[in-house]
């Protein structure tokens, strides 16, 4: 059974897609920004921009039963990889006991110039003993 989640966001039917899924105990989280609806959070800070992401990913997980400590990897693309520091700060914060695999990764762009970072997430949710 698949279920998907969808935040409201206007890309999710503008581009066509889930702002997650879950199929069976995995659940994948698409690249998330620090929108909330029309709203940006934390212009011209990467660092509340990616606090933003992570309680926007959270929000996901919990939808579909989830939770952050579930998760087992993350990828985060940044426009500006010499800000990494404060970008593994707010991870760390959400990720201390966790420690999930993580990539990040510089690009040109995001869609719209003001976003700073977009971060996916995979959990997998693991049944009690």
């Amino acid at each position: 059974m698949i279920q998907k989640y969808s935040s409201g966001t206007p890309w999710e039917d503008v581009v066509g897609y889930s702002r997650a899924i879950r199929s069976g105990n995995v659940i994948e989280v698409s690249g998330t920004t620090a929108m909330r609806g029309e709203e940006l959070i934390g212009e011209n800070d990467i660092y509340a921009q990616t606090i933003c992401v992570l309680e926007n990913i959270e929000v996901s997980l919990k939808a579909l039963g989830g939770s952050l400590n579930d998760v087992v990897r993350t990828r985060m693309f940044v426009t500006d990889i010499s800000k990494w520091e404060l970008i593994a700060n707010a991870h760390q914060q959400f990720f201390k006991t966790v420690k999930p695999a993580t990539s990040m990764l510089q690009v040109s762009a995001l869609i719209n110039p003001a976003l700073l970072i977009e971060i996916e997430a995979t959990a997998i949710i693991n049944s009690p003993d």
